[in-house]
């Protein structure tokens, strides 16, 4: 017994300071967690008052803005968080960004988001208003853009015909304009890296505007291009050469700017394309109609009118098939882009096999999932973050 009643303290003793290990450890662990943390919101807060160019808007006023962030606000949600519109006292509209804690888009994209796009002044660039960093949230705010995003009216059932030929041009040629000066006209070199249907904005007179450059890198002044091995954007727009082996450059850009040329022509997503004789990607497809001769049968139903807006749409094909060609080298600056395009006198060459030809597997619920893609060319292993 005695022996017994030895061991039973000797387990009660052993289990105690287990548990006092345990606890301790993970109060060290939480203790540097939230310096770390407060550390970081104290030096972000710090960065954001010294920047001139931005507004600081105060958690109470974007509450009261939102209606306290009511979901009959909310104008749209994914993995970042939720996006609200809101009025501020002095009448103006807003749309505010809210991150979640969950969000993938971490302080650092956060900071790159708000340190990228505040130094930018376009047209056809979305315009950062401001952000608020308090009480453990993290905001941007945007000027409210009404007709939403370009998606919406290109995919949804209901909506196309709401977007003539006239209209798909002022878009492509306004998305080619904000992306012209990004890469040539701004004080800053920028990579979008994530450019897509979802991220153009429509103003009110459905002019478009280039937003979310949480991606966004800056390039030095004789820089061309750059290596990662954490590869972020959304599946379908990646160029093959950022996707395989996470090299990027102006011509990244510029294959996902064919990509959604020849989705605002065809009225078609690529990522949920498919065709059942062939297996062909959207691009695959454009590129076999355009090799049969056949390239006036991509074109959207509700934008198929008289020959002379057919052949400025079959022009626009072509350009987009010059756009996502396999090889970066062989594809268009968006300098190039943009003056053939209002040059029809301009000859073409005739583009070569685009990246992707085949159908990838694409669905909604994995475009924000991750997978690793390796690389037999450069024997090395990419994390790619879909979005």
């Amino acid at each position: 017994d005695t022996k017994s009643k030895i061991q039973k303290k000797a387990v009660i003793a052993g289990t105690v300071i287990v548990s006092f290990l345990l606890i301790a450890g993970l109060a060290y662990f939480l203790k540097r967690w939230l310096t770390k943390h407060r550390g970081e919101m104290s030096k972000m807060k710090t960065m954001l008052s010294d920047n001139e160019e931005l507004h600081l808007y105060s958690y109470e006023s974007l509450a009261n803005a939102t209606g306290n962030f009511h979901s009959g606000s909310m104008l749209g949600k994914g993995g970042f968080g939720s996006v609200y519109k809101g009025k501020l006292k002095d009448g103006q509209e807003i749309a505010v960004k809210r991150l979640s804690n969950s969000s993938n888009q971490g302080i650092e994209e956060f900071m790159n988001e708000i340190l990228v796009i505040s130094k930018l002044q376009h047209r056809n660039l979305v315009r950062l208003l401001g952000c608020c960093v308090e009480r453990e949230e993290k905001m941007l705010v945007y000027e409210y853009m009404p007709n939403k995003s370009l998606d919406a009216y290109l995919f949804d059932s209901w909506k196309p015909d709401l977007l003539d030929w006239t209209k798909r041009v002022i878009i492509i040629e306004g998305i080619c304009r904000g992306l012209l000066y990004l890469h040539r006209d701004s004080r800053l070199k920028i990579i979008h890296r994530d450019l897509k249907a979802s991220n153009i904005l429509l103003d009110e007179e459905l002019n478009p505007k280039i937003s979310d450059f949480g991606l966004a890198r800056i390039f030095g002044g004789n820089q061309d291009q750059a290596n990662t091995k954490r590869v972020v954007g959304t599946y379908g727009y990646m160029a093959p050469e950022y996707a395989m082996r996470g090299k990027f450059s102006e011509k990244s850009d510029v294959y996902s700017f064919g990509v959604l040329l020849l989705e605002i022509v065809s009225g078609k997503r690529n990522t949920s394309f498919y065709n059942d004789e062939n297996d062909l990607s959207l691009i695959g497809h454009a590129w076999k109609l355009w090799n049969e001769h056949e390239t006036e049968k991509f074109i959207d139903p509700a934008i198929f009118d008289h020959q002379c807006i057919n052949l400025e749409v079959l022009r626009y094909i072509h350009v987009g098939l010059l756009c996502v060609q396999e090889c970066a080298n062989d594809r268009p600056s968006v300098c190039t882009v943009l003056s053939v395009l209002n040059n029809e006198m301009v000859e073409l060459p005739p583009p070569k096999l685009p990246a992707y030809n085949a159908r990838l597997c694409f669905s909604l619920e994995s475009e924000r999932s991750q997978q690793s893609v390796h690389s037999s060319n450069d024997i090395s292993i990419t994390t790619v973050v879909g979005r």
